[in-house]
């Protein structure tokens, strides 16, 4: 098959969540013999420069990358107040973009194009015009439902209305553009249940983050565990921020006191400023990691304290991966299909996180036991090859080629 992928940031390079899983499929389905073309976004959150990126990667993926101004504009903002677009999608809507997407379907027919998360949905009608190809919205989450949560958590009552404001907006064109697709890849089976319920026609099929293991190459160390903890995840998606924090507020503390000598790793690009200068003993804050691989085999266990959010969490696949015990609430672990007490941890209140905590650092052959059983669950669940092959038959059926 053709399959134009139109992404709302690079695939390359794969280190950081959604980047990750938009590669797998694009490598993925490369790998499978489909002809694979790809149009991305770079921006000052994820910037990426064409000679950057390795020939042989441009050549599997022909990758095309459209630099766009994506931070905040105050003024644009406020004035979005007065107008019944979404500014989330706003910012994603780009004269030169478009130029370039009408370009390419212009030279070249597609079978299959997939927008990569809800931000590229205000070119569908562009789309439309110009190719005649099945569209495919993958939803990397429920966006507007993690707005909604934030709004919920936060106490200002002015940037409380502010942020439902924005969810409410968000909404309306989330649910119009679930309609508006061929055919929608969900992330997750919660994820899926929401969308049939809100666009009731529109073939839909799970389609979770896969592992290739020859990305995965190096063996994860047999040696003893770390007696620490740890945290990776980018700081510029909200929920991130927002469960460190309360993680600091409320965990490292007691946490503290029980195990003086326990210490908080934490990893990620764009550590905000409050938490780079955060000063405190026990706490080391990383910032961005050459490798993340390397940063998970060689730290201990994993916490993963989120609130909001929908979709799945790649960096615990990628731990739990790596052989490594993973402490998460429920909203974090939601759609992985995990089992409490058998290859994960889950924690919900402080009482859960310092329990677990504290047995994991008490008991290092069960920490290496629920390490162990969360690679072996990876493995099975999770292998790129079989979700490969699940989103190719469904590309099939959106395209009238069942034996596809």
């Amino acid at each position: 098959m053709r399959i134009l992928f139109v992404c709302n940031k690079s695939p390359y390079p794969p280190k950081e969540g959604g980047a990750i899983a938009i590669n797998a499929l694009v490598e993925g389905l490369a790998r499978a013999g489909n002809k694979i073309r790809v149009i991305a976004v770079a921006s000052d959150k994820f910037p990426v420069k064409e000679d950057e990126v390795p020939n042989d990667y441009c050549s599997k993926t022909g990758l095309e990358i459209v630099n766009l101004d994506l931070s905040i504009n105050p003024l644009h903002a406020f004035l979005n107040l007065f107008s019944s677009r979404s500014y989330h999608v706003q910012r994603f809507i780009s004269k030169v973009f478009e130029e370039r997407l009408i370009a390419i379907l212009k030279e070249e027919e597609f079978d299959i194009i997939q927008l990569e998360t809800l931000y590229m949905c205000p070119y569908i009608p562009v789309i439309r015009k110009y190719s005649k190809a099945k569209i495919v919205l993958r939803t990397h989450n429920i966006e507007h439902l993690i707005w909604e949560e934030i709004a919920r958590g936060t106490r200002n009552p002015i940037k409380q209305w502010y942020l439902y404001h924005l969810a409410k907006k968000l909404k309306t064109f989330e649910i119009a553009s679930l309609r508006n697709a061929d055919g929608i890849a969900a992330i997750t089976e919660p994820d899926s249940r929401f969308i049939m319920a809100k666009a009731p026609g529109i073939p839909v099929e799970v389609v979770n983050f896969g592992v290739t293991l020859a990305d995965y190459s190096k063996i994860p160390s047999s040696n003893p565990l770390p007696r620490d903890i740890f945290h990776i995840g980018s700081m510029n998606w909200l929920p991130n921020e927002e469960g460190i924090r309360w993680f600091l507020k409320n965990i490292m503390p007691e946490v503290n006191h029980l195990h003086p000598d326990l210490t908080l790793f934490l990893a990620g690009r764009n550590m905000p400023d409050w938490l780079t200068n955060y000063g405190r003993n026990n706490v080391e804050v990383v910032g961005e990691v050459e490798d993340a691989w390397d940063f998970m085999a060689g730290h201990g266990t994993m916490i993963v304290p989120l609130f909001s959010g929908s979709g799945v969490r790649i960096k615990i696949i990628e731990a739990m991966l790596a052989g490594r015990a993973v402490i998460s609430t429920s909203k974090g672990a939601q759609g992985l299909g995990c089992r409490d007490g058998e290859n994960i941890l889950i924690a919900d209140t402080r009482d859960d996180f310092v329990s677990a905590i504290s047995r994991c650092l008490a008991d290092p052959a069960f920490a290496k036991r629920m390490g162990d059983n969360a690679r072996a669950f990876i493995l099975k669940e999770h292998n790129n090859s079989l979700v490969i092959e699940k989103l190719s038959l469904f590309y099939g059926k959106l395209i009238g080629n069942t034996a596809s």
